[in-house]
């Protein structure tokens, strides 16, 4: 039918346009905070456009979700303004007639949510989760940075070089500062090169003082040498965490019984179908105001939005503290929320309105 083929082109541009805007506000948003995250020396500074990207692919369901939904209100809003649904109620159509067009519209979109929220998602925050792992298990001596006081892998460690360094394997006025069980040793030296002995990195200390003193404060011993050598352990010995429930696939959530998972499981289930819900949403509540902006629709849109992903995380939080479970969680918010848009969009097209006794009582 021509106006459904019209209505579906003009919902792909909205679509477009939304989802291309949308996506430059979250890429500028990661961008900073993954900038920030580097500051602290939380991520590799080389990983910032890796860490950005994996974030907004994993944040694409959301976006897409949000694209649709601003998408149908704004194409709706616009047909009301232009008296174009005037136009297709005095040919004999009703609201409900709208529904099949946007459901083959948004169906692509919704396989693509599924795709993203139960396979790319725990991807994604895997691979986050490996690129932050692998930094903050770097070496020692790829931790130092000139001028600034830096802590080993361990934390037993403190390393100190001069900011007027000669190369990458070499640097002037070192400070080392070690504590074991026993003891607290302070080590400072002219200068130091980095070399391999025996397949180890090893510091070799030039022209320096050792002090060495007892955590109970017994003996002090200071000495001083003109070669000093230390090994730098080369790090990576920490064990790697699974990162949370976020990078467990979507396969072993679904055969899991721990609330923490069936609440994630419930997550990414509840992102497919909040699409379903905002198509009908929005065809069920879209109306134009002429005395109201143009801005209202897109207002209603992303209050709607909010309110519904809140009660989503609401919900997670519930599942995962064993107060309700997933089933419950699904046909109560999910299941009410379709419910609740179908009675709506059931009541405008049959132009079902409340009777008050009152007004009969006048009538008569």
């Amino acid at each position: 039918m021509l106006f459904d083929s019209s209505l579906r082109k003009e919902l792909s541009r909205g679509f477009g346009a939304t989802l291309v805007v949308l996506v430059t506000v979250v890429m500028t948003m990661m961008l900073i905070r993954t900038l920030g995250q580097a500051a602290r020396g939380n991520v590799g500074p080389s990983d910032v456009i890796l860490i950005m990207g994996y974030t907004v692919l994993g944040q694409l369901p959301t976006i897409l979700s949000l694209s649709l939904f601003i998408a149908v209100v704004g194409t709706l809003s616009r047909m009301y303004r232009d008296s174009e649904m005037a136009i297709w109620f005095a040919a004999g159509q009703g609201l409900a007639r709208l529904l099949a067009p946007m459901l083959r519209f948004a169906a692509p979109i919704m396989l693509a949510v599924g795709v993203l929220a139960l396979g790319v998602w725990p991807w994604s925050n895997r691979q986050i989760d490996e690129l932050r792992q692998q930094y903050e298990q770097r070496g020692d001596i790829d931790r130092i940075a000139p001028g600034e006081f830096q802590e080993s892998s361990d934390g037993s460690r403190v390393f100190f070089i001069d900011r007027e360094t000669p190369g990458a394997d070499a640097a002037n006025n070192v400070f080392i500062a070690t504590r074991d069980a026993g003891s607290e040793t302070v080590t400072s030296a002219q200068s130091a090169r980095l070399r391999m002995i025996d397949g180890e990195r090893t510091v070799v200390l030039y022209n320096g003082e050792r002090m060495q003193a007892a955590n109970d404060g017994s003996q002090l011993r200071v000495s001083t040498f003109d070669e000093y050598r230390t090994r730098i352990d080369p790090g990576g010995s920490a064990s790697r965490s699974d990162g949370g429930v976020r990078t467990i696939d979507s396969l072993q959530l679904l055969h899991a019984d721990q609330p923490v998972l069936r609440a994630e499981l419930g997550w990414r289930l509840g992102l497919m179908a909040a699409v379903l819900n905002f198509v009908v949403l929005g065809l069920a509540v879209a109306s134009a105001n002429p005395r109201a902006g143009r801005s209202t629709g897109l207002m209603f849109a992303l209050l709607t939005f909010v309110v519904y992903y809140n009660l989503m995380t609401v919900g997670q939080s519930w599942v995962g503290a064993g107060r309700l479970s997933l089933a419950s969680f699904m046909a109560l918010l999910h299941g009410g929320v379709l419910a609740l848009g179908l009675l709506v969009l059931a009541a405008r097209h049959n132009r079902w309105s409340p009777r008050m006794p009152w007004r009969r009582r006048s009538a008569a």
